[in-house]
């Protein structure tokens, strides 16, 4: 076992890790770095939801539509995660991580509504991008025995970026320029970009798999990859986008809507919502690594299931109740959430082959992409009809009482199994 990075130190909350070799451990680090500041970006716009509502002068009725829009720039992920399949892990990753930087940074200056959601839509295609990557650089970089372990932990880091929003955002009301400045502070990636281009290597399977490529051009490229896994993988294909967008429609609005329901319902301050945000994410994010342990451990299949039929559950509780309940039930919820998405991200990359692993994972996205939008438009649409947004995110979190079902009987078991024996390239 190689000694722990120097970094691993402030990721305490991971507990005692298992054994990787320097080259995983420095994979580990840089894709967790990236994927911090990704998190940071993305989580934002929910935090600061009711001030820039309050500047921009959107109607209370727009917001979901609003959220919808610029939650559909994922769709565009799924072309950047295809070009990784083409171009390689690597060069994607910076190609993203440069994308969402620029874009954030751009929100701090959008005049407008329009330009604000243009900005947003753009850095969210970067940003989901290279949340996807990133699970692909460590499912083909660790071991059988230590992927689950290994999402987690990336995923656990990456959530630390939601918290230090949620620090950020206390400090709104105070903050020259508000939440403006929030989104400025997003530009500090840039000034990592020339370490992480010298430091971050390309996966050995992709290498692989490009090599068998270029000895092959026949295999399919592109949007042929969408076709080959259509072909190949066709039930579990469409049981993995068919679980994603339903998950997706279900929580999605739950979480936008989250800062906003409690200042306003619930009369909660910014500083309030920030401090439940920040300590009580402090231990949802140990859903992330405990899922990812768990499932290596017990199979992905049970985890998944027991975290998706709780989350719908949860996210109905979390808009009835009141009280202490709040917090608790939101951080239940938030753990559990953390959970299915490191087993979700899991399967998406486990259960098809190299060639067309970045597409499935974009594919997963895509899906829950649709999922996202349609439910937040939803919430604009029932506002109307039941008076508030939040019956009928209530009402959304029915849609995905199918999922557990879904992932019992027609999702394969990957934990512990070679890749390639999994889903070998059926190609080539």
């Amino acid at each position: 076992m190689n000694p722990r990075p120097r970094w691993y130190r402030l990721a305490w909350f991971l507990g005692r890790p298992p054994a990787l070799s320097a080259r995983q451990w420095r994979v580990l680090g840089l894709v967790s770095a990236v994927s911090f500041f990704e998190m940071y970006d993305v989580y934002l716009f929910a935090l600061n939801l009711k001030q820039i509502q309050a500047e921009l002068a959107i109607p209370e009725s727009d917001l979901g539509l609003l959220g919808s829009i610029v939650r559909a720039g994922s769709l565009f992920s799924i072309a950047l995660a295809m070009l990784a399949d083409r171009v390689g892990r690597r060069r994607m990753l910076l190609v993203t991580v440069l994308g969402y930087t620029l874009f954030t940074g751009a929100t701090a200056l959008a005049p407008t509504t329009e330009s604000f959601v243009v900005f947003q839509f753009l850095a969210r295609a970067f940003a989901v991008a290279e949340s996807i990557l990133a699970t692909v650089v460590i499912v083909e970089e660790f071991s059988p025995e230590h992927r689950g372990w290994g999402i987690g932990a990336a995923t656990a880091i990456q959530a630390c970026g939601a918290g230090a929003a949620a620090l950020m955002f206390g400090l709104v009301e105070y903050l020259p320029y508000g939440w403006r400045a929030l989104y400025a502070f997003g530009l500090v990636p840039l000034l990592l970009i020339a370490y992480w281009r010298r430091t971050l290597p390309e996966t050995e399977r992709y290498e692989h798999a490009a090599r068998l490529r270029d000895a092959a051009p026949a295999l399919a490229p592109s949007v042929g990859n969408i076709l080959a896994l259509t072909r190949d993988y066709p039930a579990r294909f469409l049981a993995l986008t068919g679980a994603s967008f339903l998950l997706a429609m279900a929580v999605t609005a739950a979480g936008f809507f989250t800062p906003k329901y409690l200042q306003d319902v619930h009369l909660w301050s910014p500083a309030n919502v920030a401090t439940m945000t920040f300590l009580g994410g402090m231990f949802a994010i140990l859903g992330n690594p405990i899922a990812g342990a768990l499932s290596d451990r017990l199979g992905r299949r049970p985890v998944a299931v027991g975290a998706a039929s709780l989350v719908p559950l949860l996210a109905i509780g979390f808009y009835s109740v009141g009280g202490w309940l709040l917090p608790v039930t939101w951080v239940l919820l938030i753990f559990l959430e953390f959970a299915i998405g490191v087993t979700m991200a899991a399967f998406s990359a486990e259960m098809f082959p190299t060639a067309q692993r970045s597409t499935a994972a974009g594919a997963r996205t895509l899906a829950a992409t649709l999922g996202g939008i349609a439910g937040l438009a939803a919430v604009s649409a029932l506002y109307d009809l039941l008076g508030d947004n939040w019956s009928a995110i209530r009402l959304l979190a029915l849609c995905c009482v199918v999922v557990p079902f879904m992932v019992l009987f027609l999702f394969p078991e990957t934990t512990r199994r070679r890749l390639e024996d999994i889903a070998p390239d059926r190609s080539g």
